[in-house]
């Protein structure tokens, strides 16, 4: 089992992520006055995101990755504002020479890619980035996905996630291929580029992916990335507890936000793991203002612009049925990719009876995640709340609408944040691992790590 170098415990501190969208989050933000003027992807408002984002010493950058798109046009198609956007590592890599703090995530999914091609892209950013990479991990399988890459048959819910697991261990050998060192001494004189016991050359053969080789590129210089994983299934929370090194989750009240919280971190323990080794950062949807009937009113205005004429539920379209009536009862038909939140949905229309509308207007609008709605006090109290009764490490702020949405967070929330004294004023470490607060992995093929009293297992 692989063991981890141990970083200098340090006093708790919140963590702020920023996950953005073309828009912002909400279902209404792209018809908001203050959103971008069209759909196409723009380097500079990214860019001036990111920015944003590290001046108030955020300490990621989260970038989704939404693959694919089905092929059915219809006239309903048209009407939502779809969030266009760079491939991940092309955008990120043009961010790394605009930031310098800041962790930079990109979102690979494991079916559609190899480990050889992931590991080589992360690795390239780690050092375009001097040590700010890290991999959001996920293994969706929607028909729509499946069908642009020529698949028909999807892959059942344990079976990705085995092949995530999977797919993680060999890019882990592929970075641990070299030593850290292999390339800083070139001996000229003697003509030796590198020492050859430095290199560790891979026979993999799994039971869904092999390599045979080395990787191409020198070992990251965090390691590895920092491995980010999104999921609230009892499948993925049993593969954040033995990869995951933060996890990206939705809840809605406190009381289920602990539940979670303390049932992934219980199970580290059997994979070797320290609690403090994975960062849980639920979604947070946040309108703030100066006082807390302006904020619910700037939120009103977004909820009068939602649009409820196309509701699907579960793979249902719900066109036909009164949308203030209640949700009828349907069976799951999505398969077994979004069925938490299908699930989530369904508890929260049935226990608060909600009309359709109502249900939208409630959950879709923030895609499940909490809502702050208020002042700055009103705001930062829940954030307190959360983190110091372990509700959240910290959280993943999904601005509902852009760029006002997120520039007030960062103008007002932030340094209320910091005057509590429970989010930092500066960056602390190097690297995106050390801003975390994580341990950075040995290489267990090295022979220097071998002959050390730390030896890995």
């Amino acid at each position: 089992m692989l063991r981890y170098a141990t970083v200098t415990t340090q006093k708790r501190q919140l963590i702020l992520n920023v996950f953005l969208q073309r828009f912002g989050h909400h279902l209404a933000a792209w018809r908001h006055p203050s959103s971008a003027d069209n759909g196409r992807p723009s380097l500079d408002w990214w860019v001036r995101g990111a920015q944003l984002a590290e001046a108030a010493k955020f300490h990621t950058f989260f970038l989704a990755d939404f693959i694919g798109r089905s092929g059915e046009i219809t006239a309903d198609t048209g009407r939502s504002g779809i969030s266009y956007q760079f491939e991940p590592f092309t955008l990120l890599s043009a961010i790394a020479m605009k930031t310098k703090h800041i962790g930079l995530v990109a979102t690979v999914n494991t079916n559609y890619d190899h480990p050889y091609h992931v590991a080589r892209k992360f690795t390239s950013l780690d050092h375009l980035s001097n040590g700010r990479a890290g991999w959001n991990i996920v293994s969706s399988f929607s028909p729509h996905t499946a069908l642009n890459f020529g698949l028909d048959e999807p892959r059942a819910h344990e079976d990705r996630y085995e092949r995530a697991a999977e797919f993680v261990e060999l890019s882990k050998r592929l970075w641990d291929s070299w030593d850290d060192d292999a390339f800083d001494h070139p001996d000229r004189a003697a003509g030796q580029f590198y020492d050859p016991a430095s290199a560790h050359p891979l026979q993999f053969k799994g039971e869904y992916l092999g390599s045979d080789g080395l990787l191409d590129f020198p070992r990251p210089i965090q390691g590895y990335p920092v491995l980010v994983q999104a999921g609230n299934s009892d499948t993925g929370r049993e593969f954040a507890a033995r990869i995951a090194e933060m996890s990206y989750c939705s809840a809605q009240s406190l009381e289920v936000a602990q539940a979670f919280y303390k049932d992934v971190k219980s199970r580290m323990a059997k994979y070797g793991r320290a609690e403090d080794q994975l960062k849980i950062t639920p979604g947070l949807s946040v309108v703030v203002a100066e006082t807390d009937q302006e904020a619910q009113d700037k939120f009103g205005e977004l909820q009068d612009l939602v649009d409820v004429s196309n509701v699907h539920f579960g793979g249902f379209d719900l066109s036909a049925y009164d949308v203030d009536g209640p949700l009828p009862d349907l069976p799951y038909q999505s398969g077994e990719n979004g069925r938490g939140r299908f699930q989530q949905q369904l508890e929260l229309a049935r226990r608060e009876n909600l009309s359709i509308r109502q249900l939208v207007l409630r959950f879709r609008v923030a895609r499940g995640h909490l809502q702050a709605i208020g002042s700055v006090k009103t705001v930062a109290d829940t954030i307190e709340q959360w983190f110091v009764e372990r509700g959240a490490d910290g959280f993943n702020v999904v601005p509902p609408y852009l760029p006002q949405g997120f520039e007030d967070f960062t103008r007002l929330v932030v340094p209320e944040l910091q005057r509590r004294g429970i989010f930092r004023t500066e960056y602390e470490g190097g690297t995106f691992r050390e801003s975390l607060g994580l341990d950075r992995p040995e290489n267990p093929y090295s022979q220097r790590h071998n002959t050390q009293k730390h030896r890995v297992a």
